[in-house]
């Protein structure tokens, strides 16, 4: 079907659909690069080449929405949206394959974690995705007790991304409960306090650092 062909309301649909692929400079974040870069430990984000020795190298380039390459382009290009809610940064295996064989020594790795710790903060990372989820909640058990428990952290990922994925690792979990592999007590260092005075301290130096 040719344009002329269609009626006013699916002229507009299509408009409105088109609009919403299309950015103008003036809808990007101009910052959105720098911001990373800062985050990141580094300004060689910017001498990028984009030669895509970064998706070449990366193992688990093939399921992602954008590869690494692309990524580097749009955070520099300030597509701070799409950056963020994309799976990309989640299925990162911090391997440092793009790190090491990048010829301009941009630690790409280091801006991925960056777009994790950025989109955690924004709340805009894909809903009930475990990685992000498993993230949120390994933080919040280790900077509350000092020490991971992993009982606790199973579950709690589980209710929060997929309830029915306990029932599917029931008998694992069972036989891990009984040997005692894995236990839902709570387990946390003899100081616990100074975990949570460190992160406030952490905290502080980068509120500085702004």
């Amino acid at each position: 079907m040719k344009t002329r062909d269609l009626t006013p309301d699916q002229l507009t649909d299509l408009g409105e659909n088109v609009q919403g692929l299309i950015k103008y400079e003036g809808d990007l974040d101009q910052g959105f690069g720098a911001e990373i870069a800062r985050l990141a430990h580094g300004e060689k984000l910017f001498t990028c080449i984009q030669c895509g020795t970064c998706s070449a190298t990366c193992p688990v380039s093939a399921f992602m929405d954008f590869t690494p390459r692309r990524i580097i382009a749009m955070v520099r290009a300030g597509f701070k949206e799409e950056v963020l809610r994309s799976f990309t940064i989640w299925l990162c295996a911090s391997c440092y394959s793009c790190t090491a064989d990048c010829p301009r020594q941009i630690k790409i790795t280091d801006v991925m974690y960056a777009l994790k710790q950025l989109a955690i903060k924004e709340g805009v990372y894909p809903k009930r995705f475990p990685t992000p989820v498993m993230a949120q909640e390994f933080y919040k058990i280790v900077g509350k007790k000092g020490r991971n428990s992993e009982g606790k952290l199973m579950m709690k990922i589980a209710l929060k991304t997929n309830p029915f994925r306990l029932l599917r690792y029931a008998n694992v979990g069972l036989k891990l409960f009984r040997t005692g592999r894995v236990t839902l007590r709570e387990e946390s260092i003899q100081n616990h306090r100074e975990i949570q005075t460190l992160l406030r301290a952490v905290d502080r130096a980068k509120e500085k650092a702004k």
